[in-house]
């Protein structure tokens, strides 16, 4: 199992996310070979963080924007 240090991740907000507690997604970049993805609704460094491969990330933001058109 690989370990990631995230501890110096830039995270960014989903444009869909909300200040009113809405839907929040974070997703980081810069890191190698995943594509780390939280909660931003959960305190920073205490949710957990999902680490998904960049090509499962790809076919999930493809599908996304389908359903979206």
């Amino acid at each position: 199992m690989h370990k990631y240090d995230l501890s110096n991740a830039c995270w960014r907000k989903s444009s869909y996310s909300n200040g009113e507690g809405g839907s929040c997604v974070e997703v980081a970049d810069g890191v190698p070979g995943m594509v780390p993805v939280r909660d931003s609704k959960l305190t920073p460094d205490r949710g957990p963080v999902l680490l998904v491969g960049p090509e499962a990330w790809r076919a999930f933001i493809r599908r996304v924007g389908a359903a979206r058109s």
